[in-house]
Parts: C-alpha cells; sequence; structure tokens
C-alpha cells in the first residue's frame, strides 16, 4: 500500500511539474499571467540571465507559446518595407489602406532549451486585405496548442491548425470585416475541450463561433450586436458549469458551450473600446474596459450562478451577482493581474495601482511607476516569486514587490519595442520584443 500510495505522489508531482512548463495560451493555461514557480528569475538585462536569443524575422505582436518543449510563435514577413513602430498613446496612428507590400504569414517552432528553430510554415502569402494601426501587425494575436496541434488565427487572413511537424492539417479563411478605425485585429483563440473558439467582433458583422478542433469543422455559431473589440474570449470554469465569456463594447456577455447566451450586463456608463481580457480568481470573474479617452473606467468583479441581465444601476456598486464594481479601476489595453489577495491595475501612461481582490477596496492609487522617464504600457503585467512585473513599450521591465504597498525593486532592460505578452515556462521567462525571442533564466 505504500508504495502505491508512493507511486500515486510522484505521479501527481510529475503531472504537475509537466503543466508547470507549459503555457499553452495567451496569458497562460488559466489567463492569469501568473506561475507559482520558485526558481523564475527576477533579475536579468539584454546579456545577464539571457540562455539564448533568437531572431524573428518579420513582425508580430503575437506572445510566445510553449508546450512539451516547444516554443510556438507567429509572424508576418513584408516583402517590402514596414513603417517604423512608434510607442506610446497618440492620435493619428490609423492608415485607411492595406499595405501594398507582399505578406507572408508564418508559424514559428523552436526548440524551448535551445532556441534553435525546428522549422517554420508559411501558411499563406498574399497582399493584406484589411488596414492595421501603424503600432499593430497583421499577427497580432497569440496562437494557441494542446500539445499535438498549434492554432494560428491570423484575423481576416484566416485559422490555421498544424501539428507538430508543422504540417497544415486544416486552414479556415473568413470575411474581411471592416475595423473600426481600420486599427486591425487581435483578440486570440481559445481551446475549451474539443472546441477551438475565436470570436470577431467588427463593424459590419460580429460573430462567436466554435470549430472541431481536429477537423476543423464549424461545430456553432452565434452572431453577436456588437462594433469592434480586441478582447479576448475567457472560459470561466467553477462549480456548476463551464461559461464562454466575451466583453463587448455594448454589453459583456456570457455563453454556454454551444453558444447559447446566460447572462449579460451593460456598462454602467458608455465605454468606447474594450481590449482587456475577462479572467478569474477567487472564485470570481473580473471584466475591465478603460479606454483612456472615457469618463470612467469599469472593473466589474462577478460572482459565478449568473442568469439574464446582471447589470447595476446609477447608485449602485454591487447586486447578487456583481460582487463589487470601482469605475476608476481598468486599464486601456493591458489586462489588470490578480496575485495573492491583490488586484493590480497597470495603466498604460505608466501608473500601477492596487485594490483587495474580494471586495475592490483601494490599498493604493495611481503611483507614477517613473517619474525621471515616462513609460507607456501594452503588455499585461504577470507575477511570480512575491513579485509585480510589468514591460514598457520601451523593453524596460519594472519589478514591484507584491502586496498592499507601493514598491519599485527595480528595472530590467533588454531593449527594443515591446508589445507582446511573455511566456512562464518552468524556470524560464520568454520575452519578445520587436526584432527578438529571449529566454531569460537564472543560471544554477
Amino acid at each position: 500500500m505504500k508504495v502505491i500510495t508512493c507511486l500515486f505522489v510522484f505521479s501527481v508531482a510529475l503531472g504537475q511539474a509537466v503543466a508547470e512548463e507549459n503555457w499553452p495560451a495567451f496569458r497562460g493555461p488559466k489567463a492569469l499571467g501568473v506561475s507559482d514557480n520558485a526558481n523564475l528569475p527576477i533579475e536579468w538585462s539584454d546579456k545577464k540571465n539571457v540562455e539564448w536569443k533568437a531572431a524573428v524575422a518579420g513582425l508580430g505582436w503575437s506572445g510566445p507559446v510553449v508546450h512539451s518543449g516547444r516554443v510556438y510563435l507567429t509572424t508576418a514577413v513584408s516583402d517590402g518595407k514596414f513603417e517604423k513602430r512608434k510607442p506610446g498613446l497618440y492620435f493619428g496612428g490609423e492608415r485607411r489602406e492595406p499595405i501594398k507590400h507582399m505578406h507572408h504569414f508564418l508559424v514559428l517552432c523552436l526548440e524551448l532549451a535551445t532556441g534553435e528553430f525546428l522549422w517554420q510554415k508559411e501558411v499563406l502569402a498574399a497582399r493584406p486585405l484589411t488596414p492595421i494601426h501603424v503600432k499593430n501587425s497583421y499577427a497580432a494575436e497569440t496562437p494557441v496548442t494542446d500539445g499535438e496541434r498549434v492554432y494560428a488565427y491570423f484575423g481576416s487572413h484566416g485559422l490555421y491548425c498544424l501539428d507538430k511537424t508543422g504540417k497544415v492539417i486544416w486552414e479556415k479563411m473568413f470575411k474581411p470585416y471592416k475595423m473600426r478605425n481600420a486599427w486591425g485585429t487581435g483578440a486570440s483563440p481559445v481551446l475549451a475541450g474539443n472546441q477551438l473558439i475565436i470570436v470577431n467582433d467588427n463593424e459590419e458583422g460580429s460573430w462567436v463561433a466554435a470549430f472541431d478542433k481536429l477537423t476543423g469543422r464549424e461545430l456553432w455559431k452565434t452572431k453577436r450586436d456588437e462594433p469592434s473589440n480586441w478582447a479576448t474570449p475567457f472560459v470561466w470554469k467553477h462549480v456548476g458549469r463551464k461559461e464562454l465569456v466575451l466583453s463587448g463594447r455594448r454589453r459583456t456577455r456570457s455563453y454556454d458551450l454551444s453558444g447559447k447566451e446566460l447572462w449579460s450586463f451593460q456598462w454602467k456608463t458608455k465605454t468606447s473600446i474594450v481590449i482587456p481580457t475577462p479572467f478569474a480568481a477567487h472564485g470570481l470573474l473580473y471584466v475591465a474596459s478603460g479606454y483612456v479617452g472615457d469618463r470612467e473606467k469599469h472593473v466589474y468583479a462577478i460572482r459565478p450562478g449568473a442568469k439574464g441581465d446582471i447589470s447595476i444601476h446609477t447608485g449602485e456598486d454591487s447586486n447578487k451577482f456583481v460582487a463589487w464594481y470601482d469605475k476608476r479601476a481598468a486599464p486601456y489595453n493591458p489586462t489588470p493581474l490578480v496575485y495573492g489577495d491583490e488586484f493590480y491595475t497597470l495603466y498604460d501612461f505608466g501608473f500601477l495601482a492596487c485594490r483587495d481582490a474580494r471586495t475592490g477596496k483601494l490599498h493604493y492609487g495611481k503611483e507614477r511607476i517613473n517619474p525621471d522617464k515616462p513609460a507607456g504600457f501594452t503588455a499585461s503585467p504577470w507575477a511570480y516569486r512575491g513579485h509585480v512585473f510589468a514591460l514598457s513599450e520601451a523593453g524596460d521591465t519594472y519589478v514591484f514587490k507584491a502586496g498592499k504597498k507601493y514598491k519599485l525593486v527595480r528595472v530590467n532592460h533588454t531593449g527594443g519595442m515591446s508589445m507582446a505578452n511573455p511566456a512562464l515556462t518552468g524556470d524560464r521567462l520568454l520575452i519578445r520584443n520587436q526584432t527578438h525571442l529571449f529566454s531569460i533564466r537564472e543560471k544554477k
């Protein structure tokens, strides 16, 4: 009996270790941006603690995903010169016409241990069908993998399923819908069991659909009364059911995994643009929308079990299913972070704030991250080893002590314009900038 018990404990520990090595989707296996690995790095530079550095051709803001010792990444390589990307928040970035040069849409596979390229697959060679914002790319959506297959979504330029050798198993092409202000697309695909789910909110005909991950067969498709959005869907698993949660400019909605609406709410005041991804912690679902031009920047913490309309009304900050609401707590581009008992907001203009994750109580307000060198942020914050990390568009990672008091510990510099979310895989941190993918690892 003791032998059996020991074998069981060993198998559970091994399974957990394997799971910690994998970072299969946008913001990781639970969309939290958090790791429990005690050996992840705290300090690095463009040389210090760099295990390997791989040059990545073209341009892409998709994050790396990792499974079974392999790193998957997407990029779009232009036959002509691309316009220099300009960091920061500003007007005038829209480009009303598609880029005219031929583009090569690539899926890349690297060996995690060495950074060596195992293969690259061109899934499409074409002149782009849609325009993009000057800061965007034609490879903005983070792929998702189950270890046997990798699913790469390039918005209007197709959805592709590849096996571990780089062979295309199936592909789907979609009508090139117009996006608000010609900004391009950005919502990443997600997996829910046998379903691969994508959302396509645009200015002409929005929808969410699920495809059989093995064959590409459409399983269901639901129309959405929504204009353009960039928030990645979230599969919320809790006692009683699984829900697909989609933020929207008009309403945030939850669906069952057949596309039937379960509940929704209307933002307390008008919201213009929705980018942060919903996620769950402490038994609550967190939904945020904080466009810089909006008067209010909403965060909702929602209890499970909702049905119908759960909107809160004037004079309310909660109801049966909304545990707490704050009109000042949401960022524009980054997704908020829950780490430990705290809810962190990284604001695009370079501020950090902290609240109680269960109640919304403010611990500290908007603290300026770097008064001497204002920084802009697009990538979402992440956390491990008692620290919170924020990667600026300039390639500086600001490291904070986690907790109720604001404390900046250090700044790590890798350089290069940086907008992609990192991957936390075992004791490695993978950071992508405009030209390279870094594997950061503390030397033993």
